[in-house]
């Protein structure tokens, strides 16, 4: 059997070494490289071959959703991910959901569990070998879609993305498709952090685990579509503060 190339992704060096440690007791992997940031990841994955990530979701420069983002653009759905965090909440939960992960390990753990939920991944992995790897994807995915493919999966998640997204409107049935780059489940859930108070776009931005560039695009394209409103707010000097909320 060929070994699972491992990408260990943690913002803690000691929490590296222990589960590449721990990850060495576990026949079929092999830890190809390790990294302290989301930026060091999308290096490393550039330039190595990856069958797998162990991600952790709190990163120095930004968060483990937001490099799983990335990191689908860069190789699409060529590798796995484990996340394997302190995050048990059910945003970030809902958020890993729709980049179809394989499994979600929370901190702490015991080896004997780490070690269980390594073997499950391997044995399901190569009982069920993954297609050629594909090219990534331009065409956002319909939630039916990122239902099927986690229900498939057996994603641990799979229930919180639907439990988080239950009952909004759905941005595509206001005439018009969404951009090139924009997903739906990502739109649904910057809408559900909207509210009637005014926020900023790092303010939103910190809420969903999006960079602030990516959230000012969704926000934009949601007062395009009437879904909210926008409000400059000026200053002494220099340009005004956007400013979002819900359209009432």
């Amino acid at each position: 059997m060929t070994a699972i190339r491992t990408l260990i992704v943690d913002d803690e060096t000691a929490v590296r070494r222990l589960h590449e440690r721990m990850l060495a007791g576990v026949d079929g992997f092999e830890v190809v490289a390790t990294a302290g940031s989301g930026q060091e990841a999308l290096e490393v994955a550039a330039s190595t071959e990856i069958d797998l990530v162990l991600l952790d979701v709190h990163l120095p420069d930004f968060s483990g959703v937001e490099v799983l983002r990335r990191l689908r653009q860069l190789l699409g759905d060529s590798f796995d991910a484990v996340i394997i965090s302190s995050a048990n909440d059910r945003l970030s939960v809902a958020q890993l959901a729709t980049a179809s992960i394989a499994d979600y390990l929370v901190k702490p753990f015991s080896k004997a569990n780490f070690e269980a939920r390594l073997v499950n991944y391997r044995d399901t992995r190569v009982a069920a070998p993954k297609p050629e790897a594909s090219a990534p994807q331009t065409v956002p995915l319909r939630q039916q879609d990122i239902d099927g493919l986690l229900a498939r999966r057996g994603g641990p998640a799979a229930s919180a993305d639907r439990a988080g997204t239950q009952g909004l409107p759905s941005p595509t049935t206001r005439g018009r498709p969404l951009p090139k780059g924009l997903s739906e489940p990502t739109i649904k859930l910057v809408l559900s952090h909207l509210g009637s108070e005014w926020q900023s776009a790092l303010e939103v931005a910190e809420a969903c685990g999006l960079s602030r560039v990516t959230a000012r695009r969704y926000l934009d394209d949601l007062c395009g579509r009437g879904l909210a409103v926008l409000e400059p707010v000026y200053g002494k000097r220099g340009r005004p503060e956007l400013r979002y909320r819900r359209a009432s």
